[in-house]
């Protein structure tokens, strides 16, 4: 079960160039250690991504923890990791928030995740009984980067409408400082940038609230007026959050919680237009999954890619495993294998320590009430270079695989895929179910792509056989010609 450790030379720190493989470990102090620069790597964005989503932070770092014990155990120790909050699930559960009814918004949004690691969870085991190959022929790497694209870019709408408005100047300030500690740290402080910059935010808020005094903005789901401005229910008609004056920084939840308890847990809830809304995330986090395991194998020395698809199935179970209580989304986090790299000690035995510290501080309501507090300007100078990035990692995977775009088979269903993401545009297709921006998006790319491959590829050889005096000739000529007209220079 990959459990047992051997300790490496005298337990002591390796000598430089020595590297400490995930079957070793250090001393226990030195393990401890490391565990805990694994926690300080994946807490930024594991208890950033739940406030955004919603969901409860302090219940995300615990079930992170124990997603990743049950992604170790699985993979039998040979892929370390840790499994973090994934990013690639906000775009759907903000659509699913838009049209649900508030009191059961969060069991929808946590039932849709579960279905959506079940979903992972079966690609993973088709992965390992077909092999790794399946990924490229069915999410090859220019519908792959345009999914991870349209995820990032697709919540523009987030931060434009809900988080930057609530205080505008403290966002772009928060935003500002991100990208100096980027630019300046090059080494784990600027990994942890937007951790630090979270935190400058929160405490730049709390000294303007006494200095500068309160806010007017418009809180989500605060100060609920009607048309004639008489306070409503949410369920009442034209009923909208309107901008008052408050506090950026409020500590009434942090007095009221306990210093330990369990997270408010709950049982999710499932419905199928809100499970459509969340699965194309499912093809963002195989690509994740594939990249960690190759990552993971090139800085160890060792072949992989016979674990991807255990890997795949791990991470699917560990979502489902954190959202059956209403916990957040897993994924395997590039932010650790910074620490892996740092420190060229790749022992799982870190991780199991990490995975208990986050547990433990799982286990502090307090802490909770204290993240859940984070200001809504803070978290959109946050989010804006979050998804930012994440757009553009799709960009990475374009460039890196040499996506050729003068194809239209490629450009055509990737660019109307990713307007319709950030649109977003919504396709209604009956009062009761609809499709909406990455969602919709990530059907068009997908279906799209592989439709106008297969188109191609018949009218290709309907061209070679015409080219040898076919039946076909007349024809395949005159499309030819059309398709040359329509997209300049490739002939289908």
């Amino acid at each position: 079960m990959g459990i047992g450790w051997k300790v490496h030379g005298d337990g002591g720190t390796p000598p430089p160039g020595e590297v400490v493989a995930p079957d070793e470990r250090l001393s226990w102090p030195r393990t401890v250690g490391i565990g805990a620069q694994h926690v300080v790597a994946m807490f930024g964005a594991t208890f950033v991504f739940p406030l955004v989503m919603g969901l409860d932070p302090n219940l995300a770092v615990m079930m992170s923890g124990v997603a990743t014990i049950v992604f170790l155990l699985i993979v039998q120790g040979k892929v370390p990791s840790y499994l973090g909050t994934s990013a690639s699930f906000v775009g759907g559960v903000f659509a699913i928030r838009a049209g649900a009814d508030t009191a059961r918004s969060d069991a929808w949004v946590t039932g849709a995740i579960l279905v959506a690691g079940g979903v992972l969870a079966v690609c993973g085991v088709l992965i390992h009984l077909l092999g790794p190959r399946l990924i490229h022929r069915v999410f090859p790497p220019v519908v792959t980067g345009a999914v991870v694209m349209l995820i990032g870019f697709g919540l523009a709408f987030v931060v434009a409408d809900t988080y930057w408005p609530q205080d505008h100047w403290v966002a772009l300030v928060t935003m500002a400082f991100v990208f100096l500690v980027m630019v300046v740290f090059r080494g784990f402080v600027g990994r942890v940038a937007v951790l630090v910059g979270l935190v400058f935010g929160y405490a730049l808020s709390w000294v303007l609230d006494r200095t500068a005094g309160p806010v007017t903005s418009v809180l989500p789901g605060q100060n609920l007026r009607d048309a004639a401005g008489r306070a409503c229910a949410p369920e009442g008609p034209y009923c909208v959050a309107t901008a008052f004056p408050h506090d950026r920084v409020s500590f009434d939840g942090v007095r009221q919680a306990d210093w330990f308890g369990l997270p408010d847990l709950h049982a999710p809830d499932f419905k199928l237009s809100a499970v459509l809304l969340v699965l194309p995330a499912v093809i963002a986090l195989i690509a994740e999954n594939t990249g960690h395991v190759k990552a993971v194998g090139e800085m160890t020395r060792t072949d992989l890619d016979p674990l991807i698809g255990r890997a795949v199935f791990a991470d699917g179970v560990g979502t489902m495993v954190a959202t059956s209580v209403g916990g957040s989304p897993t994924t395997t986090y590039a932010e650790n294998i910074g620490v892996m790299a740092a420190t060229r000690i790749y022992s799982t035995a870190a991780y199991y320590v990490a995975a208990v510290i986050a547990i433990a501080f799982g286990l502090c309501p307090k802490f909770g009430a204290l993240v859940a507090a984070t200001p809504g300007g803070v978290l959109g100078g946050v989010t804006v270079i979050l998804y930012g990035m994440i757009g553009l990692l799709g960009a990475k995977i374009w460039i890196e695989n040499r996506v050729d775009f003068a194809d239209p088979v490629n450009m055509v269903p990737v660019g109307a895929g990713i307007i319709l993401a950030l649109g977003p545009v919504v396709h209604e297709i009956n009062e009761d179910f609809k499709l909406e921006g990455i969602a919709f998006g990530t059907i068009v790319v997908l279906a799209g792509y592989h439709l106008l491959r297969a188109i191609s590829d018949r009218r290709g050889g309907a061209a070679a056989a015409a080219a040898d005096g076919g039946p076909a000739a007349g024809a395949a000529a005159s499309k030819s010609d059309v398709a040359m007209s329509f997209c300049e220079p490739r002939s289908w």
